[in-house]
């Protein structure tokens, strides 16, 4: 099959969370499976765009509104993904560092919907289904279906993923000229309660939708921000396929970032060459069990009640564990983690910022991982830290719910029910309790390893999905 992925994330040309990760992995994989995927994403001028060599496959213009805008479509000169990949250059609106939280990302995503249809549409080849990821694309379903300019494309199944519901695009039906003409009658299509919803008309117009996980797809037909009734509405051309883990990229055995690699046989030796290291760097008692969080500063991610945990635990049982923050987000989350290092040094640190290699060596080197979400629509970093053979501490939600199973329930991870602080606190005491027993600790570790959360199987899922939808 010709699979064609549309998305405003890639790793490794662009990342800001987990929908780089899957759209990165996902076509390595289809690929694999003898099957032709290509990735069709922005082109940022960030560090990717700044250290590769690129041709230009095609020059054109698309129309927002009243403008029309130069676009090329680039190709890297060199490319060892595994998959064909291709920019959309805007001048204008793409050539900047970051890649959201402009005033014009509504312009920004539009503009880059249409040049990627505008280029699309001079192919000599049509595809034989187009994989759009989250509201960003979310446009492109209903404009091959309901935009005469792309009338091509009317035949050609759409599937549309969920990445995460919470993040929508809406904006008000002032800009609803940015689209490409079409029917008023089309009008519902675009709209939600009275705005036009890039993921609502994605939900509505996709001949399939997806979510990462199975229990996000039940989740979200009765919390998704006023979408659940559509997606109630819309529930029988829904699937939930468990996101997999690149597991090139993420093998312990090879992976270039950690201070000594390890497998099953070396995994006592290795993770404490790991452990060890990454508390020299830090400054923490290598003797002592390693909390960790990795991962963006926010609510969702049940991170502003990391402060009051940290504060508890280290003061009322101090020296008993070290904790280890690594992430970015909320100004006041981060001010609140900063603030406690000086009270608690030797015990706890935190690294504000984004740094990949880092977090190869906290998924290497700790004992716990803690992912306290409120909202987890799969969740990437889990299986990261089972493949490390770091054990996880988890919230019982979305894709977390799917991937550990409590130890208490004959499984190998450590779950709880609400995003509060007795909760992960009584959890964090659970998780000492368990590495006091060296004996099952490291039963555990070696258990976890062995999980195969690989993209194997779904890839697989998804070709199987395309394939149903052949006229």
């Amino acid at each position: 099959m010709d699979i064609i992925h549309i998305s405003a994330e890639c790793y490794p040309a662009a990342k800001v969370g987990g929908l780089a990760d899957v759209v990165g992995a996902l076509p390595k994989y289809q690929s694999l499976l003898g099957h032709s995927a290509t990735v069709i994403m922005p082109f940022y001028h960030g560090k990717f765009s700044k250290s590769n060599e690129f041709t230009v496959v095609f020059s054109g213009y698309a129309r927002l509104g009243h403008a029309n805008l130069a676009f090329n479509i680039l190709k890297p000169v060199n490319n060892n993904l595994g998959y064909d990949l291709f920019f959309v250059d805007i001048p204008g609106l793409f050539d900047r560092e970051n890649v959201y939280s402009y005033h014009d990302d509504t312009e920004r995503f539009i503009t880059f919907q249409i040049a990627t249809l505008n280029w699309l549409n001079t192919l000599e080849k049509t595809p034989d289904v187009v994989h759009c990821h989250d509201q960003h694309t979310g446009f492109i379903p209903f404009m091959m279906s309901k935009v005469r300019e792309y009338s091509r494309f009317e035949q050609v199944p759409s599937v549309f993923t969920i990445h995460n519901g919470q993040y929508q695009g809406q904006f008000g039906f002032d800009k609803l000229y940015f689209l490409p003409p079409f029917h008023s009658y089309f009008n519902g299509l675009v709209e939600w309660h009275n705005l036009i919803n890039p993921l609502a008309s994605a939900i509505k117009c996709a001949w399939r939708v997806t979510t990462v996980s199975p229990s996000y797809l039940d989740e979200i037909t009765y919390e998704m921000k006023g979408m659940e009734e559509l997606l109630r509405n819309e529930r029988g051309k829904s699937y939930g396929i468990l996101n997999g883990i690149d597991v090139e990229v993420w093998n312990p055995e090879t992976d270039p970032m950690l201070e000594q690699n390890f497998g099953l046989k070396t995994l006592e030796q290795g993770k404490k060459a790991c452990k060890d290291s990454l508390c020299n760097q830090f400054g923490l008692n290598p003797d002592k069990p390693l909390f960790t969080f990795i991962g963006r500063l926010v609510g969702e991610k049940g991170a502003d009640v990391l402060p009051e945990v940290i504060y508890n635990v280290s003061k009322y049982n101090p020296g008993e564990q070290n904790i280890l923050i690594l992430g970015s987000g909320e100004k006041h989350i981060e001010n609140s983690l900063l603030h406690l290092e000086s009270e608690f040094k030797g015990s706890y640190c935190s690294y504000i910022g984004y740094n990949e290699k880092l977090s190869h060596m906290i998924y290497a080197g700790a004992d716990f991982l803690l992912m306290p979400s409120r909202v987890e629509p799969c969740g990437l970093n889990q299986m990261y830290a089972l493949r490390y053979g770091t054990i996880p501490i988890v919230r019982r939600t979305g894709g977390l719910r799917d991937t550990v199973i409590d130890i208490g329930d004959d499984g190998f991870g450590i779950c709880h029910d609400q995003c509060s602080t007795f909760d992960i606190i009584h959890s964090i005491q659970r998780a000492k309790t368990l590495y006091k027993d060296k004996r099952t600790f490291k039963k555990v570790r070696k258990e976890i390893m062995q999980i195969d959360h690989s993209w194997n199987k779904a890839a697989a899922e998804y070709v199987e999905l395309y394939q149903s939808l052949k006229l």
